[in-house]
Parts: structure tokens; C-alpha cells; sequence
């Protein structure tokens, strides 16, 4: 299907065939990154890209403007909702009618009033309302943040916990978070003051780096980080050494 998207962008949205561009002004807000031991995607300004380990070589594939990213099956997808599908970066070019898409997990494409599809196109328990962002945690089970609050899919249990604006993975769940941040066996990595930070058990920072705004996720045992303007880094886990 993606190599046929210039031919049906055409026909659906004049408006999606100028070429993309990226902005050096993009605030983070407009970032999105999924991560997996198969790398990272994101998406900025619209823009949707991959990055595969271990090369971590960045290819940004000419879609229209997508809203969010996620891995699944070892594929990147990133959602479309002008043309109200769901398409892969790179590998197999495939594509899914998902509706109008405001985000993505690992199992779930959701759609603006929280019904869910999954990659297949089959129909999924979704939440009731609109999620501002969705994740699959650690324990495999979708989370997604409704007005700061973390909530489980399917099911709709709202969580006790600190609210936040970003969503956490952790190895038994996921939490709300007021930074960009992993939660990962050897503690928390988070983007936070300008460092990437990394943080024991206890909560204590046990070492930094500056860093600007963006997102961190773990691919492997690689530390990955994503910035607005689209540059991908690669840290040991100790934040000892800049691999990329």
C-alpha cells in the first residue's frame, strides 16, 4: 500500500503531496517516539520516521502528515488520519483502514472517541473519550492517558498515581509522568532540565548528560533519545559513553 500512497494521497488530499519539510523550530510538544528492540520511531511536525538498530539510520518515508507512531510485529506504523489509515515505514508496505487516528500502542490504533481497531483492522475494546496518548506496558497490558489520568484497555480502570502528561513503560505497567521518561531494571532514564539523567531505585541521580528537549526510550540495552528537530542518540546504559 505504501508504495501506491502517492497515487491515493493525490486523489484523497491534493494538499498531502507537497513535499514534507522539517521544521528546526518544532517545540516538543509535537513529538512522538515508540521504541522496541527493533529500534525507534517518531514522528515530528508530522513527519513520521524510523530508525532500525544498530545502524539507527533515520528514513522518513513520504506520507502525509501522521499523528502518532508504534511497533507492532516488528513493523513501524505511523497513523494517517487525513487519509484515515494506518501505514508502515519501512519493510513490507502495508496499510490498514483505522478511521481518524489521535494514537497509537502496540496492539491498538484509537480513534477520537476512544474505540480501538487493531492491525489487522479488526474491532478491539477501546476506552470511553478521546486518549491524549496510549502505550503498551511492560506486563503487555494498553494504557492511555484521558485527561492526565492513566487508564487500562481494555476495561477503563482508572489508576491512582501522580498524573502527568506523558506516559511511562515500566517492566510491570506503565505510569503518568510530568517528563519524558523509561523505567528499566538498572532505574529511570528521563529527559529533564536539560540532561538525560538516569536515576537508581531509590530515585537518586547516578549520572548525566546534557541533553535537549525530546523522548527516551530503551532499544535493547541501548539508552535511545529523540529530539524535536529529529536527531537520534545512542547511550550505554550507564550514560557513560555516546554510542551515536
Amino acid at each position: 500500500m505504501r508504495a501506491a500512497l502517492p497515487l491515493l494521497m493525490c486523489s484523497a488530499l491534493l494538499a498531502a503531496c507537497a513535499p514534507i519539510t522539517t521544521s528546526s523550530g518544532v517545540s516538543g510538544s509535537s513529538l512522538r517516539a515508540a521504541f522496541s528492540n527493533q529500534g525507534v520511531a517518531f514522528v515530528t511536525a508530522g513527519r513520521a520516521c524510523v530508525a532500525r538498530a544498530p545502524s539507527y539510520v533515520t528514513v522518513c518515508p513520504p506520507v502525509p502528515a501522521a499523528t502518532d507512531v508504534a511497533w507492532n510485529g516488528g513493523d513501524a506504523w505511523a497513523a494517517v488520519p487525513s487519509l484515515g489509515v494506518a501505514v508502515t515505514l519501512d519493510r513490507a508496505a502495508r496499510s490498514v483502514t483505522v478511521g481518524r487516528v489521535v494514537a497509537l500502542s502496540a496492539t491498538r490504533a484509537y480513534r477520537e472517541d476512544g474505540s480501538a481497531v487493531g492491525y489487522a483492522g479488526e474491532a478491539l475494546g477501546g476506552v470511553t473519550g478521546g486518549p491524549s496518548l496510549a502505550v503498551t506496558g511492560g506486563n503487555g497490558v494498553d494504557y492511555v492517558l484521558l485527561a492526565g489520568t492513566l487508564v487500562t484497555v481494555p476495561g477503563g480502570a482508572r489508576l491512582d498515581g501522580p498524573t502527568g502528561t506523558y506516559l511511562v513503560t515500566t517492566p510491570t505497567g506503565a505510569r503518568a509522568s510530568t517528563v519524558p521518561a523509561v523505567d528499566s531494571a538498572l532505574g529511570t532514564y528521563r529527559l529533564s532540565g536539560g540532561r538525560l539523567e538516569r536515576l537508581d531505585a531509590t530515585g537518586r541521580v547516578v549520572a548525566a548528560v546534557p541533553h535537549p528537549d525530546g523522548r527516551v526510550g530503551l532499544v535493547g540495552t541501548d539508552v535511545v533519545t529523540v529530539t524535536p528537530a529529529g536527531e537520534v542518540r545512542v547511550y550505554s546504559e550507564t550514560l557513560g559513553q555516546r554510542l551515536r
